[in-house]
C-alpha cells in the first residue's frame, strides 16, 4: 500500500458546499467523505510504477512501487476537479506505458498491459586470442546502436532492446587480458552495456572497430566490436608459430583423446562447427594453422579422422578447407587447441581463451564443468597406464 495523499488539502470550494446535497445522487455520503484506494497491477505482474499526484499541473506527491500495489488517495471532498493520478509503468524487457485518470473517478482497479520491446539481445559471443578481442551481439532484429568510447573502456547502447537470460550469463562471464569485465543495465527501453579494460591496457594503444552482418542460419543479426592494438600483430603471429611447433603427436593421441572426445560430446558438433568454421573472425588464421598442424602431427599419412568415418589430410590445401568446415568433428583437434592455448596465454586466462575459441557463446560456469570433466577423463586414463 502506497499513500499518495497530498500534504495540503484543496481548500474550500463549491464542491465543499454542494457535496451534502449531491451525495444522494452519488450513492451516499461515503462517495465524498471516504478515503479511497485504487489497486494498480501490470501484465506481466511485478512491474515498477512511478506514481504522480498532479493538481493544476503541479506535482503534489511522487512515489515508486512494484505491482501489484494499492494506491491510497484522499476523500473526493478534499480533491479538486482537475486532480489526477498519473502512472508510469515499466518492466525490464517491456515498453514503458503511461496512464492518467482523474482522482475523483470511480476506478477501483487498473491493469496496465505492457508490450515487449521490439528487439532482444539473444546471445553474446566473446573471443580473445593473441592480444586481440571481439564482442559479438546477436539480436533478433537489426539493432540501433550507439557506441561511446572512454579511456577505461566503452559503452554500447542498444535502443529498444531487452536482454535474454543467456546473454546476461555470457556477459557476466567476460574476462580476458584486454577486458576485465562487462555489465548490462536496462535504462527505460534501452539496454546499456559497459565493458571495462584491464588496468594494464592503455586505451590509446587500442582501437575499437564495428561491423554488422547477418547470421542467416539462425536468423539473427550480428553487431561485432573488434578491439585490436594499433600496432601490427607480427609478434603474435611469431608466438603462435612457435607455440604450434611445440605440439607433438602425444598431444593428439592416447589419453589426450579422452579429453578431446569428452569435451566434444558435451559441447556438440553443431556449436563447435559454428565456433570454429572460418567466417571472417580474427581467430580464423590461428584456427587454420592449428588444423594444418593437426595433420602434421597425426600418425600415419597425416590423415585426421572425422565423425562418420571420414578422414582428410589438412596438409593438402583443398582438404584443409573441407576439414575446417567440419572442425567440430575432427578427432584430436580440441586437445590440440588446449595445448596451443596453454603455450600462448598466461595460466590465469588459458581456460577463458579456450572457451572463446571453441564455445564463445557459452557461459563460464557450464564451460568450466565441461572442461573439468574432460580433464578428469584424461587424468584417469593416464593413471590407469
Amino acid at each position: 500500500v502506497v499513500d499518495l495523499t497530498p500534504n495540503d488539502p484543496v481548500g474550500v470550494s463549491m464542491r465543499t458546499i454542494t457535496a451534502p446535497f449531491t451525495a444522494a445522487f452519488r450513492g451516499g455520503m461515503d462517495y465524498w467523505y471516504e478515503p479511497r484506494g485504487i489497486r494498480v497491477d501490470t501484465t506481466p505482474s511485478g512491474g515498477l510504477v512511478d506514481l504522480f499526484y498532479v493538481r493544476r499541473n503541479f506535482q503534489k506527491r511522487f512515489e515508486q512501487a512494484e505491482t501489484p500495489v494499492i494506491v491510497g488517495l484522499p476523500a473526493r471532498i478534499k480533491t479538486g476537479p482537475r486532480d489526477s493520478l498519473t502512472i508510469r509503468a515499466f518492466r525490464e524487457g517491456y515498453r514503458q506505458k503511461r496512464v492518467t485518470i482523474p482522482v475523483s473517478s470511480r476506478e477501483t482497479s487498473i491493469v496496465i498491459n505492457l508490450e515487449p520491446l521490439p528487439n532482444t539481445l539473444s546471445l553474446i559471443s566473446h573471443r580473445y586470442f593473441a592480444g586481440r578481442s571481439s564482442l559479438i551481439f546477436l539480436t533478433k532484429e537489426s539493432a540501433t546502436v550507439r557506441l561511446q568510447e572512454k579511456r577505461d573502456g566503452f559503452t554500447l547502447i542498444l535502443s529498444q532492446t531487452a536482454k535474454s537470460p543467456e546473454a546476461g550469463a555470457a556477459l557476466d562471464s567476460i574476462s580476458s587480458p584486454i577486458l576485465s569485465g562487462a555489465s548490462a543495465q536496462q535504462l527505460g527501453e534501452d539496454l546499456v552495456i559497459t565493458a571495462d579494460f584491464n588496468e594494464d591496457v592503455i586505451k590509446d594503444d587500442m582501437q575499437v572497430r564495428s561491423r554488422e552482418e547477418l547470421d542467416a542460419a539462425r536468423g539473427l543479426y550480428m553487431y561485432t566490436l573488434d578491439i585490436v592494438p594499433k600496432v601490427g600483430s607480427g609478434g603474435a603471429v611469431a608466438r603462435a608459430k612457435s607455440a604450434l611447433e611445440k605440439v607433438r603427436t602425444s598431444d593428439v593421441t592416447g589419453c589426450a583423446l579422452g579429453f578431446d572426445s569428452s569435451l566434444r560430446e558435451d559441447l556438440g558438433s553443431g556449436d563447435l562447427n559454428r565456433a570454429l568454421t572460418p567466417r571472417g573472425a580474427f581467430t580464423d588464421p590461428y584456427v587454420r594453422a592449428a588444423m594444418r598442424r593437426l595433420g602434421e602431427v597425426s600418425p600415419g599419412d597425416g590423415s585426421v579422422q572425422f565423425g562418420g568415418g571420414m578422414s582428410y589430410r589438412p596438409t593438402i590445401p583443398i582438404e584443409l578447407e573441407v576439414a575446417l568446415s567440419q572442425a567440430g568433428d575432427a578427432r584430436g583437434f580440441l586437445s590440440l587447441l588446449d595445448r596451443f592455448v596453454a603455450e600462448m596465454e598466461e595460466s590465469d586466462y588459458q581456460r577463458e581463451t579456450l572457451r572463446s575459441l571453441i564455445a564463445p557463446e557459452r557461459d563460464e560456469a557450464s564451460f568450466d564443468a565441461f572442461v573439468d570433466r574432460a580433464q578428469e577423463r584424461r587424468k584417469s586414463c593416464l593413471a590407469s597406464r
